[in-house]
């Protein structure tokens, strides 16, 4: 489930609350009492068998006794009673319930039980369930507040969705003496049905929300989140506060992989790849709430810093360059306004110091100023408290300059203050609070509340931004790596053998150093005259999974005797680390000589909620102490790929120095894609690691691997958080005249494609498929239009020798009832059947993925496209609210 019912939860028109109680200090009395203080308009049922009337509302003995099923129920009795009330509500019609009570999931195998029972008596009705063990639920334009929370949230336009009520209560007690208000306040619980991935798909859509605030200890289903959030943070900020950083899953990991990919820094991956943005801290958060409610959209990051004193300006000059942000350079006609205006003593730059006495004037002119400088993207203004001036003077000079300021200065900029102190900015703050204005207690968190915006922007830039085109397109062996980890498994094994390892890495083309093997020494030193010297020698064991640490790796060994003598040594040594590991002999590799080369780590590591993970670092037999690793979720392209590299201290080393080449990058590149492919098509896979990987001007290659493997749970894709590439959808298709045409996917890279197409089409097609007279595509648009979530989603395109003749496309909700299409045709191509081609492969897609129905808007004059609707069995009706357009609709599947 996703949105179903959601309407019926958050818009209920009629609120049972089932344990209503007049004892004061009860649950059920306080939520009583929310949900009349806050003039929810509309029908309020009461429901307790001990009570006939409760403050004049009368109280029905039980549910059957209602007057009628309430839209929404919100339920404080005993855990055991929970059940069986569900069940009663939705047989009776009710699609909603907030379940307030505690003591299920968290109460160990009969509190479980006691959730299993409720989900199972709600999920026939498709009744929707909020909670158990939460605070509850607010929609303040509504009047809407079924919490026991001792304050009521204002109306405003962030929504703040939490697991831990504790923290929907400080948020509120911290918001409401700052008039800082919500479109929706939701304590989520223990998530037994409603999670955050529902959350974000409603909030999306929600025309009141312009900004998302979450707290989270834990994310349930992880592709059904990472769709949900990446569909919000295209449209709205979507900021994060993630508890438990520590895992004591990392510790138990034994590959290097494994290790430095804990479960906090897959979720901080999982988080940068949706575009939200993640905050540390409490205080950051109630920051971020501050800055979203009281700032607009951030254009620029070259930040004015005006001050009255000259240490705050440079704290918050660190900040602001620490943070990676941009001190604005003044013009020189703001230098000559600011000199005219402002004491001979004044700093002459950025920060803008007006010194200690500045009284309220001064603070209005030099913020005038800075406002009108096209070099200023956004202003900070700081006040120290002095004997020599008020710093509520200040603040109301900085309001009415903000107030007095041409609409067109601040339509792109925002302005955001910090008074320091306590006792004498109180007041000030207050002010500011007044006239929603965004203010800070410090330099620092101001900084980081104009950031916040920044760091929004850019996250919306790097969404959109194309992929190269792909140069390392490969088809791996498939059959192979699947034949050797099923015999493997077969076999019983975990760890896979250096035949198995190098059979699989093979079949994906990544470059692994041959290998022979040994049972002996004397055979180890045999081999190696056959390999050439010098040589690598390595243990080979099926319990040792870092060789190096029991002493089980020994390097260029220039002759037989040498190898013989080291691997008789190598025995003894491995013997008294590690007694009980089975020995199966040496491996014997050439010794890779590359001067110069960067040792790296790259591999895989499955997470329990996001499934598989890229790793990418530094390598090496110090891996764990460089601790200089990025991760990345599958599947990746060469922009996502070099992203990850560039996240790492190894990536400066990459790119050449004193007089060493760049690393052939490019190379670096294939091998990530690769690994992303392997772990898509191999469920089996665990984990992966290659240490080191060298890579070097010449490209790369691979000195040791390990694969750890086991049984499959689901199929390959399937347990990606991402939904990969779909291939097995592309086909040739054929158009009435027999011409061949390729029919498949678009990828992010094919935008190229896109931006042809259209400028193929006459003005007059274009307008028949957007509505309006446009020239051309934008990069945003087509970036949307290619840059596609396969698990929601899907365009397909029609091409012929690389030339795009058509593409039609769907987009689902959440639920999968319904799917809006579009379709646009190279005009030189019309009236040859590549439409039809199109909208039918289409139509059997969407059915396949069980899909309800396909839906889309006509222009009632686009005849041409309402005939082939008609040929389709599109059912076609005048839009209500437009006559010039036509709605047209097939129904595919039962939902």
């Amino acid at each position: 489930m996703s949105v179903r019912n959601f309407d019926t939860l958050f818009t209920p028109r009629s609120v049972a609350l089932i344990g209503a109680t007049p004892r004061p200090g009860s649950v059920g009395a306080v939520v009583a009492r929310n949900l009349r203080r806050a003039g929810f308009a509309g029908e309020l049922m009461l429901v307790n068998p001990h009570h006939h009337a409760i403050d004049g509302l009368i109280v029905h003995p039980d549910v059957a006794s209602l007057p009628q099923a309430p839209d929404l129920a919100v339920i404080v009795t005993p855990p055991d009673t929970v059940p069986g009330l569900v069940s009663e509500l939705a047989k009776r019609g009710t699609r909603a319930a907030v379940v307030i009570t505690a003591g299920f999931g968290e109460l160990g195998e009969q509190g479980a039980s006691l959730q299993q029972a409720t989900l199972d008596a709600a999920q026939p009705h498709l009744m929707r369930i909020v909670g158990p063990n939460c605070v509850g639920i607010m929609v303040p334009r509504l009047g809407l507040d079924a919490t026991f929370s001792h304050l009521a949230a204002p109306a405003g336009d962030i929504a703040f969705i939490s697991q831990s009520g504790a923290m929907i209560t400080a948020m509120l007690d911290w918001a409401v003496s700052r008039g800082i208000g919500f479109s929706h306040v939701v304590s989520l619980g223990d998530m037994a049905d409603v999670d955050f991935g529902d959350m974000l798909d409603y909030l999306a859509a929600d025309p009141h929300t312009r900004a998302i605030l979450l707290y989270t200890e834990g994310i349930t289903h992880g592709r059904k989140f990472m769709s949900a959030a990446r569909a919000a943070s295209r449209l709205k900020p979507v900021l994060v506060l993630k508890a438990g950083r520590s895992s004591a899953g990392a510790r138990a990991a034994t590959s290097h992989t494994g290790v430095l990919a804990g479960a906090d820094a897959v979720y901080d991956a999982a988080f940068r790849r949706a575009g939200m943005l993640r905050v540390g801290t409490m205080a950051e958060l109630f920051d971020a709430a501050e800055t979203l409610a009281l700032t607009r959209e951030q254009v620029g990051d070259r930040l004015a810093i005006l001050t009255n004193g000259g240490g705050a300006g440079v704290l918050a000059t660190d900040a602001l360059i620490a943070a990676g942000g941009r001190l604005a350079e003044l013009s020189q006609d703001t230098v000559a306004d600011l000199n005219r205006l402002l004491p001979a003593t004044w700093s002459h730059g950025n920060p803008v110091d007006i010194i200690g006495d500045a009284p309220g004037k001064r603070y209005a002119d030099a913020l005038a100023t800075l406002i009108r400088d096209p070099e200023v993207d956004a202003v900070l203004v700081l006040n120290c408290p002095t004997a020599l001036a008020q710093p509520e003077a200040a603040a109301r000079a900085t309001i009415d300059a903000v107030v007095a300021a041409e609409p067109a200065a601040l339509r792109n900029r925002n302005v955001v203050t910090a008074w320091l102190g306590e006792h004498s900015a109180r007041a000030a703050r207050q002010l500011f609070a007044d006239a929603r204005i965004a203010t800070y207690e410090t330099p620092d968190s101001a900084v980081t509340g104009f950031l916040h915006r920044v760091h929004h922007r850019r996250n919306q830039e790097l969404l959109m931004e194309t992929p190269p085109a792909r140069a390392d397109i490969f088809e791996p062996d498939l059959a192979a790596a699947t034949h050797a980890i099923a015999a493997a498994l077969a076999d019983g094994k975990s760890w896979l053998d250096a035949a198995e390892v190098d059979n699989i890495l093979s079949a994906y083309g990544l470059p692994l150093v041959p290998h022979r093997s040994a049972a002996d020494p004397d055979q180890a030193a045999a081999v190696a005259a056959t390999v050439g010297f010098p040589v690598v020698l390595k243990i080979l064991s099926p319990d040792i999974t870092h060789k190096s640490d029991v002493g089980g790796v020994a390097l260029n060994l220039g002759n037989a005797h040498r190898v013989l003598r080291e691997a008789t040594a190598m025995l003894e040594r491995v013997k008294t680390a590690h007694p009980r590991a089975r020995l199966d002999g040496f491996l014997v590799q050439p010794m890779v000589s590359r001067p110069g080369a960067v040792e790296l780590l790259v591999g895989l590591v499955e997470d329990a909620v996001f499934g598989p993970v890229v790793a990418f670092g530094h390598g090496g037999t110090a891996v764990e102490i460089m601790s200089d690793t990025s991760l990345e979720l599958p599947p990746l392209n060469g922009l996502l790929a070099r992203r990850l590299m560039a996240r790492t201290r190894v990536w400066r080393l990459l790119q050449g120095y004193r007089g060493k080449p760049p690393a052939h990058i490019d190379a670096i590149v294939g091998v990530l894609i690769r690994l992303s492919q392997l772990a898509a098509d191999h469920p089996e896979i665990r984990e992966l690691d290659v240490n080191p990987l060298l890579a070097d001007a010449a490209g790369v290659v691979a000195l040791d691997a390990r694969i750890r493997i086991g049984p499959s749970q689901s199929a390959g894709a399937a347990r990606l958080a991402i939904a990969p590439y779909p291939q097995h959808l592309e086909t040739i298709e054929r158009l009435r005249d027999g011409t061949a045409l390729r029919m498949r996917p678009l990828r992010p890279e094919d935008e190229p494609m896109l931006h042809d197409l259209a400028a193929h089409m006459n003005h007059e097609d274009l307008r028949l498929r957007f509505f309006a007279l446009v020239r051309g595509l934008t990069h945003a648009v087509a970036a949307r239009l290619s840059q596609l979530d396969y698990d929601r989603e899907l365009a397909l395109l029609a091409e012929l020798d690389g030339m795009a003749l058509g593409v039609a496309h769907f987009f689902a909700d959440p639920d999968r009832l319904r799917a809006e299409y579009a379709i646009a045709v190279r005009s030189d191509w019309k009236g040859r059947g590549v439409g039809f081609l199109l909208m039918t492969r289409l139509i059997h897609i969407a059915r396949q993925q069980g899909i309800g129905e396909l839906v889309g808007e006509v222009l009632r004059e686009n005849q041409p496209m309402l005939q082939m609707c008609r040929e389709l069995g599109f059912v076609i009706a005048p839009d209500p609210s437009d006559p010039s357009v036509m709605q047209v609709g097939k129904r595919l599947a039962v939902p």
